[in-house]
């Protein structure tokens, strides 16, 4: 007798520095998702198949997530009861350690949920820091945590002004990456909050003698296309900022 599977719904984080993306990748790419430590994890739990992560939104090689999220299947052998939430978040995180990857809570979701689809909304943050003259003079504790583009100046008016234009129902074609997806998607998204304000660094109260300015740019959509958000917000020719993600389900 086989045993019915159960679906969750977990949150995770990770520092996304060391991997490719929060996608799976095969053997012959030089990278490693962070999909393929998860579900290195999972397969510990002991399933009668083999656990499939289904994330709700991409990043990319480097970048971090506060809050990202994903569905999977469990199916035990029979006999054996369903895991619940807390055991399966505790199970998941002894089993990916060292890795700076954490399952924050877990939820039992019913068969016909998705983790992409039944998303309400994603939130990217980019994190600039201004003041530094050379990529050398961002604090230790902010390596990899923001971009620190030269100048010195950054006209934060005239950015909040161009940021108004973003909001509401538009045709992004021209604002994405082109990639296997791209024929098969509408361009046009709402952009549902498009917003730049001064922010804090870590412990930057003990050097605020340096002068250095905060700021982040906070981009808010139910989905968003392929690298949408960074070609809003960075020229891209400009170096990568980093981002940081959170989401909302039903």
């Amino acid at each position: 007798m086989v045993s019915p599977k159960t679906r969750y719904l977990v949150f995770f984080q990770y520092w996304g520095t060391k991997y490719s993306g929060v996608m799976q990748t095969s053997a012959e790419q030089s990278g490693i998702g962070v999909q393929n430590y998860l579900e290195k994890a999972a397969q510990n739990l002991k399933p009668v198949v083999p656990i499939k992560f289904h994330i709700s939104s991409r990043t990319d090689s480097g970048v971090h997530a506060l809050c990202n999220s994903a569905h999977l299947d469990i199916q035990r052998a029979p006999g054996k009861p369903a895991f619940q939430e807390r055991v399966l978040i505790g199970c998941l995180n002894h089993h990916l350690k060292p890795e700076p990857i954490r399952i924050l809570s877990a939820y039992r979701v019913t068969n016909n949920f998705h983790a992409r689809f039944s998303a309400l909304s994603r939130t990217y943050i980019y994190r600039l820091l201004m003041g530094c003259t050379h990529h050398s003079e961002i604090p230790v504790f902010e390596r990899d945590l923001c971009w620190a583009p030269p100048g010195g100046y950054l006209n934060v008016p005239a950015m909040q002004d161009a940021a108004q234009f973003l909001l509401g129902t538009h045709d992004f074609s021209t604002f994405c990456s082109l990639n296997s997806e791209t024929p098969f998607r509408s361009p046009v998204k709402t952009i549902l909050q498009a917003d730049i304000q001064p922010s804090s660094g870590f412990l930057s109260h003990h050097y605020e003698y340096r002068g250095l300015q905060f700021w982040e740019l906070k981009f808010k959509s139910r989905s968003f296309l392929y690298r949408q958000v960074l070609f809003c917000s960075v020229h891209p020719s400009s170096p990568r900022t980093q981002v940081s993600l959170s989401l909302e389900h039903d």
